[in-house]
């Protein structure tokens, strides 16, 4: 591979990736770029594990607090926002890297975005009435089972969902396959990736004690604040694991334990989801690293491959 443009540290929720950035930035002259589809998000910050100012204080943090909760941002914004910051950092003689469990945006970057196929705006809007009939469960499942390769449509909300099901339907390919398929724009950037993949039952350990911290750290405060700001639980910024189920509560459709159940669920389910993502799509040249030991041994670890990538490593 040609000397990599970035370091991406990704893995599913609770897997350690940010412990393990703010390890590693440091000894390799690291600035952090944030790939996650949730922490765009402005006065979100317990619900998606933003790190806190602390942390940002130790390195430049770049993709936080982009949007409002009300606003969209596609995968290729992303790609585009990022290929920006990537150019900036490298300028400087820094190091990217990329943090984060949302797939879509590292392939967006490693894989150049499509044109959407054109559909038929007579049978999109008759397609549209249907769909807007749909609960936000019944829709997601209908676009998971039309394309089970996008993991991320559970955690992009009715526009997300609404797209995968009109592009499945009126052109018989799945988004999924328009992605691998057709032409590209942007230029590839090569990287090199390094997957936390830890055992289940520790993954699941860590999902379930972080969900008990966002609790005790105010979630349900923090989501009383976006309701009473104006946001609803439709917003694109509102739809993801945590937020859902806090509004549950606050609407009194769920305790506050029931609440806490919900959310841990939901957030191993999102975790298998992206741990089959990471193992199908990423390249075969990456470091997997399970996770399982100390940061600074996991550190040392990276600082070396990524040495020997760039090519200051010893024969």
């Amino acid at each position: 591979m040609a000397a990599p443009a970035f370091l991406a540290i990704v893995g599913p929720t609770a897997s350690g990736k940010t412990g393990l950035s703010l390890e590693v930035g440091p000894r390799i002259g690291g600035e952090i770029i944030s790939m996650d589809s949730r922490q765009i998000y402005r006065g979100m910050d317990i619900g998606t594990g933003k790190v806190s100012l602390e942390e940002r204080a130790l390195l430049p943090h770049h993709g936080l607090d982009l949007r409002d909760p009300c606003e969209r941002y596609s995968a290729g914004q992303f790609a585009r926002d990022a290929r920006a910051w990537i150019d900036e950092i490298r300028h400087r003689g820094r190091t990217p890297i990329l943090v984060g469990g949302t797939g879509f945006f590292l392939k967006a970057l490693t894989h150049p975005m499509f044109r959407e196929p054109e559909l038929d705006s007579v049978r999109l809007e008759r397609l549209r009435i249907f769909l807007s009939q749909l609960s936000l469960e019944e829709l997601s499942g209908f676009a998971q089972t039309l394309d089970p390769e996008r993991v991320e449509i559970a955690e992009g909300g009715r526009h997300r969902a609404t797209r995968t099901v009109e592009i499945a339907l009126l052109t018989g390919r799945p988004l999924s396959w328009w992605h691998r398929e057709s032409e590209p724009g942007e230029p590839p950037l090569e990287g090199l990736i390094v997957l936390l993949d830890p055992p289940r039952d520790r993954l699941y350990d860590r999902i379930n004690r972080r969900v008990g911290q966002m609790i005790e750290e105010g979630l349900i405060s923090e989501v009383e604040g976006l309701l009473a700001a104006g946001y609803g639980p439709e917003d694109p910024g509102m739809t993801g694991s945590g937020y859902r189920e806090a509004v549950e509560f606050l609407e009194g459709r769920l305790t506050l334990d029931e609440a806490t159940e919900e959310i841990r669920r939901s957030h191993r389910k999102y975790a298998r989801r992206q741990v089959t993502w990471f193992r199908h799509q990423l390249p075969a040249d990456i470091v997997v690293l399970d996770g399982d030991g100390m940061e600074a041994a996991a550190g040392d670890r990276i600082v070396a491959e990524w040495d020997r990538t760039v090519g200051k490593g010893t024969a």
